[in-house]
């Protein structure tokens, strides 16, 4: 069975409007398309998508995704008033078969809500899947998602992987490609063959393996946690539980 690989992005609490988040959505997206092909085009759901297509074409310029973002708002259910410190939400994908997913949740600022997040998840099989899970695409697509999105760390990895590895439930993930940001603190040394690379100002790019690293594989499991004991040790694993905002 292959492993179920995503690329995912997450940070805390962050208090931003539809509008500068459509501002970075903006920037993600036009950086995608040129990661790859198929992620030039992105659909939503909805009653009367155009026939023959998988939904409705989704506008990467800042004004329609910002009001994407503002029908996404999450609604009470009695009176319908808005939630204000949830944030936006939506759910797209790029194809009716062997579709790219992709989830974004941003804005959001209550301690008891999710993390805010982006989670791109390729097709589990085809040409598209082995395309897209090749390092030199998946180190430009965390490149992006650390610029676009500004988390306090993202990562390339398989669930199972991700499984066998976290000893804690809310920590900073480690997987075959992780981001971190400076927010964190100090990369310390890592053994080969890690490649650390800045990503600008903001943090750093570990790369483990320029092959996929597979839950299947004992000796990447066994590298993947000596990598996380490492940075755990330098303080860069665990996650405070967010503290509750005066908003």
């Amino acid at each position: 069975m292959q492993d179920r690989y995503y690329v995912g992005a997450y940070w805390g609490p962050r208090k931003e409007t539809a509008l500068e988040c459509a501002r970075r959505a903006e920037l993600f997206f036009r950086g995608l398309a040129r990661c790859d092909p198929s992620f030039a085009q992105w659909y939503r759901g909805g009653r009367g998508a155009p026939r023959g297509l998988p939904g409705h074409p989704v506008d990467p310029e800042v004004k329609a995704l910002e009001k994407l973002l503002q029908r996404s708002r999450i609604r009470t259910d009695v009176d319908k008033e808005v939630i204000e410190n949830l944030g936006f939400s939506q759910i797209l994908w790029n194809a009716k078969e062997e579709a790219t997913d992709l989830h974004l949740s941003c804005g959001g600022y209550s301690p008891w809500g999710g993390p805010n997040s982006c989670l791109l998840k390729p097709p589990r099989q085809g040409a598209v899947r082995d395309r897209i899970l090749r390092a030199p695409v998946l180190v430009e697509v965390l490149t992006l998602m650390a610029t676009a999105w500004d988390p306090d760390f993202a990562m390339a990895s398989s669930g199972e992987m991700v499984d066998l590895v976290e000893k804690r439930g809310f920590e900073v993930r480690v997987g075959w490609m992780t981001y971190l940001s400076r927010r964190l603190g100090t990369v310390p040394p890592l053994p080969a063959p890690v490649r650390i690379e800045p990503v600008g100002a903001l943090g750093w790019l570990l790369i483990l393996s320029h092959e996929p690293m597979t839950a299947s594989n004992p000796e990447h499991v066994t590298f993947t946690a000596r990598v996380r004991e490492l940075l755990d040790r330098a303080g860069l694993i665990e996650r405070p539980e967010p503290e509750p905002t005066n908003e």
